[in-house]
């Protein structure tokens, strides 16, 4: 008798029963009745508040992180802190050098942009260096190292480093006996890798603190976090122009480059110097990290953007559009042991 019903069964006038048949059928009735008004006032509400919402949602929303080309810094891998202490030693130790007078730290500075502040890098036969210092910051996120991309692994470009004429001009075998001839460096060794140095640990404690020689914490990582007043509207528009300009074929993923080889001066030269084919570098931190191209031949990073947009991509940017790249760059700006990354000063 109730298993047919409608909200229209439920008017007064559809209730004619005789109280001579009994209350339990009335009752029942205005239970399901009562029940089917309250599902429909909550189905009602619902509806007009998942409209609320979607009116709510302006057109230009910002996108998931997940859906952008470029991606948050990573954390640094876990690391034994004794390792770490014991890279970092030796990362400032002028004993790493033939002479005892340069240090890795000494052409890439950790107290400013992590490259070599805009000097210039003199060989030691007198002759300008070829290439501009790259920065340290971020280095292992990249897939290849040193601009011309020679290098898959850390380890591999630091003994280069090493026995170069232009750098260090020693080897890791004469590191390691200078460092077993110091007893506090000995015990250090043990404590980290319960043994005297040799080459491997000795690779590896320098290598384990250039891994963690990350940068997050930048305004443009904030967004993509989901922090929606981390960036202006100028920034969003330069981060926009970046993307249908096409920049981020090249410059993507969570170094913004790094991760491909490309040829300099497609449509147009752009460096003097060779090699024609280069490792596309980091934009991490490029507000810090001036002078610009391999060659250090640019001074400023609104030029570096012009350039960049006529030689690569055939493009003649205004005065607004480069603006407002280099104001979306600027984001890019990391942290370093909760200090911002700043330029070197000149």
């Amino acid at each position: 008798m109730i298993g047919s019903w409608s909200p229209a069964s439920c008017q007064p006038h559809h209730f004619k029963i005789s109280f001579a048949r009994g209350p339990v059928v009335p009752t029942a009735l205005r239970a399901h009745c009562r029940l089917l008004w309250i599902c429909l006032g909550l189905l009602l509400l619902a509806t007009a508040s998942a409209a609320q919402v979607s009116d709510n949602r302006t057109p230009d929303a910002k996108p998931l992180a997940d859906q952008e080309p470029i991606t948050p810094i990573p954390p640094p891998p876990a690391a034994d802190p004794r390792k770490l202490a014991l890279g970092e030693r030796l990362f400032g130790d002028p004993r790493l050098s033939g002479d005892g007078k340069l240090a890795c730290s000494s052409c890439h500075d950790l107290r400013t942009n992590g490259a070599g502040g805009g000097r210039t890098m003199t060989a030691r036969d007198g002759s300008n260096a070829p290439f501009d210092t790259l920065t340290v910051f971020n280095a292992a996120l990249s897939f290849r190292l040193n601009w011309e991309g020679n290098f898959r692994a850390l380890a591999a470009q630091a003994e280069s480093s090493l026995e170069n004429p232009a750098n260090m001009r020693t080897s890791v075998d004469e590191v390691v006996g200078k460092l077993n001839a110091d007893p506090e460096m000995v015990r250090q060794f043990r404590a980290a890798y319960g043994r005297a140095p040799d080459r491997s640990s000795f690779l590896d404690a320098l290598v384990t603190f250039e891994e963690s020689l990350l940068t997050p914490g930048s305004r443009f990582d904030r967004w993509l976090g989901g922090d929606t007043s981390a960036l202006s509207t100028e920034e969003l528009d330069g981060y926009q122009l970046f993307k249908s300009l096409g920049c981020s074929s090249c410059h993507q993923g969570a170094n913004v480059g790094g991760n491909l080889f490309e040829r300099q001066g497609i449509f147009r030269p752009l460096v003097q110097a060779k090699p024609e084919i280069v490792r596309v570098p980091s934009l991490r931190n490029v507000a810090t990290t001036a002078p610009y191209f391999h060659d250090g031949s640019t001074p400023t990073l609104d030029e570096a953007v012009r350039k960049m947009a006529a030689a690569q991509l055939d493009r003649t940017l205004s005065a607004a559009q480069i603006d407002a790249i280099v104001a979306f760059l600027r984001t890019l700006t990391g942290t370093y042991r909760g200090a911002p990354v700043a330029g070197a000063q000149p």
